[in-house]
């Protein structure tokens, strides 16, 4: 069968008809029947199904009226075969569309099945688009026409009624009333768009403003996208000079590669000297320990001596108290020679005449007396040597304490010093800082850091740190050639100074020099004719850094490049005085002996490694 012809009718409970079902032909299908039976009621059947209104039919005045008495529904089931050419969306209906109208005593619905029964749409415009699809036209009376419109049409004898429904046959009724809502409509249209474009005039002259400034935000977009232009040319001439930096970047490193093996030795060099100080720092630690062993040595000698000169003082007391005795005994003795020779005297004043016996007795009473005196001054005499000696030893005793004591001494200064040293060099070893400003130095770099937001541009110092030295030669002459400028810092503005003295005050760090530089000056180029015209090294030669400013402070402030180097003191006065060299201004030996045209030489010698230590840390 062809799409959109009807292939059965099911009937429930519809007018006469309790149940029934309808098979059609594909071609042409006669229902016959005696009057009353129903057949009328098929056509009504398939009106109602496909929408038609219960007045158009002519049977009844709504569609419940269309339920068969007794009943609460009718239905309605049309099958339309999808097969074949000018199928209505067979994806999803397939090859039979199902059409099911019920009806009940309140309303009634639209159901569209597909081949298989299930639900596809439900709404009046499914159906109707269907119905457009297939061309079914039920008002029309070429396509249904029931008794009532043949019976019109067969006793109809006037022309005009005849044309009527001649004019509803052909639709053209239909597109004749459709002509007539359109020429309606175009009038309320017409009427609805004078308005309109009474009420869009004013948006009309806006509208021209507004294509006004358009075409003056076109100028601007054709500046605006000149200015990207722009910018994308901007972007590119970065692109070039980023480029261009990267290849003298690429330059600097191959360069710096070339440096290598130079690095690479001064390495093993400074390897060696570490050794050295190593080594040294071993003899110095034995040097220590046996300064300890002499220190413990002579305190215990210390000991000794005061020991010896408690027993010295107290046999001194004990000497002098032995002297008092004697020279009271003497004085007595004296006394007591004193008044026998008195009493001799008078013995002879008195005696005179008495025998030759007494006389003898006395004699020998005067020589008794005589030797006792003469025992007594030799007993004085030993006690005024012994008294000499003892006092004579008690001051070699009390010079000897005091020399060991100066020794002591001595070895005490010598041992803190070389602790002192040990400590600077350990400390040294492990922070390149210490060198330049020491322990502060650590104090003032931890104040910076909690201070950074303030600075404009983070402080560069001490210069020292930042420098290097292409031979460990030079580095006395060097030191001595930048002085105090090792220990500086460099600030790029005035703000960053005052901010960096705050630092400096908050760590007592006094007298800190600082140097006021730009930092976005690249590096200063300093033509041959302006350099001292000699073969030797100046001190801008021989030293290095990563950071041009430092160099350029070097060059503005101590004129780095007029210092030239010589290696001892002829070369140096040859150098300062006999040659008449341009832009010299300074020449030092390696030594650290410093010559000029304006003074004579004078030794600026300093025993502190700073700058050697800086080497050994490289």
């Amino acid at each position: 069968m062809a799409a959109g012809t009807i292939s059965r009718i099911r009937l429930e409970n519809f007018m006469c008809h309790s149940s029934l079902h309808i098979e059609l032909d594909q071609h042409v299908n006669f229902i016959t029947g005696q009057n009353g039976s129903g057949k009328s009621a098929i056509l009504t059947a398939l009106c109602v199904a496909f929408g038609c209104r219960a007045k158009n039919t002519q049977r009844a005045a709504s569609l419940k009226d269309f339920i068969k008495t007794g009943c609460s529904y009718a239905a309605i089931t049309v099958d339309i075969n999808n097969h074949g050419e000018d199928v209505f969306k067979p994806e999803v209906y397939g090859d039979t569309i199902i059409l099911e109208r019920r009806i009940t005593e309140s309303a009634g619905s639209t159901i569209l099945k597909d081949q298989h029964g299930r639900k596809v749409a439900h709404r009046k415009d499914d159906l109707n688009e269907i119905i457009e699809h297939f061309n079914i036209e039920v008002d029309n009376p070429c396509v249904i026409m029931s008794q009532d419109k043949s019976r019109e049409f067969l006793h109809s004898g006037n022309d005009k009624d005849k044309f009527k429904f001649f004019f509803k046959a052909t639709l053209l009724q239909q597109v004749n009333d459709l002509l007539a809502t359109i020429r309606d409509n175009l009038n309320i249209v017409d009427s609805i768009v004078e308005d309109l474009e009474a009420s869009i005039r004013p948006a009309l002259r806006e509208l021209d403003e507004i294509q006004e400034k358009i075409k003056n935000m076109e100028h601007i977009e054709e500046i605006a996208h000149e200015i990207e232009n722009l910018k994308k040319k901007l972007a590119w001439s970065w692109v070039y000079d980023v480029d261009k930096k990267i290849g003298e970047q690429e330059e600097t490193l191959e360069k710096l590669k070339e440096r290598i093996p130079a690095c690479q030795e001064r390495i093993d060099r400074n390897t060696a000297i570490i050794e050295e100080l190593r080594k040294e720092f071993i003899v110095k630690t034995e040097n220590f320990k046996s300064f300890s062993e002499k220190t413990q040595e002579a305190r215990r000698m210390k000991e000794k001596m005061d020991h010896d000169i408690r027993e010295a003082v107290k046999l001194k007391m004990d000497l002098e108290k032995e002297h008092a005795r004697g020279r009271q005994v003497l004085n007595k003795m004296n006394a007591r020679v004193r008044q026998l020779e008195e009493q001799v005297n008078e013995f002879e004043l008195q005696h005179m005449q008495q025998t030759q016996a007494e006389v003898s007795q006395v004699e020998d009473s005067i020589r008794e007396l005589q030797q006792e005196i003469n025992s007594a001054h030799l007993n004085a005499t030993r006690l005024n040597e012994e008294e000499k000696k003892s006092s004579e030893e008690l001051r070699g005793i009390i010079k000897n304490i005091s020399d060991i004591g100066k020794e002591i001494e001595d070895d005490g200064c010598r041992i803190n010093q070389l602790k002192s040293q040990i400590d600077d060099l350990r400390r040294r070893q492990h922070d390149k800082l210490t060198a330049f400003g020491g322990d502060r130095l650590q104090s003032l770099y931890k104040s910076v850091e909690r201070h950074k937001s303030k600075f404009k541009c983070h402080p560069i110092g001490p210069i020292g740190c930042h420098l290097q030295l292409a031979s460990d030669f030079w580095s006395i002459a060097i030191e001595c050639a930048l002085g105090s400028f090792l220990d500086a810092f460099i600030v790029s503005c005035h703000k960053d100074l005052l901010v960096l003295r705050e630092c400096a005050k908050e760590v007592n760090y006094r007298n800190l020099q600082i140097i006021i530089y730009d930092f976005a000056k690249p590096r200063v180029q300093i033509p041959c004719h302006l350099l001292p015209s000699t073969p030797h090294p100046t001190v801008l030669s021989v030293i290095h850094s990563e950071l041009p400013t430092i160099l350029n402070v070097l060059v503005d402030q101590r004129h780095a490049e007029r210092q030239v180097l010589v290696r001892d003191d002829e070369m140096g006065m040859s150098v300062a005085f006999d040659q008449r060299i341009r832009n010299l201004k300074e020449v030092y030996t390696s030594d650290g002996c410093k010559m000029c045209r304006q003074q004579a030489a004078y030794n600026y010698k300093h025993l502190i490694g700073r700058t050697q230590v800086d080497q050994v840390q490289a």
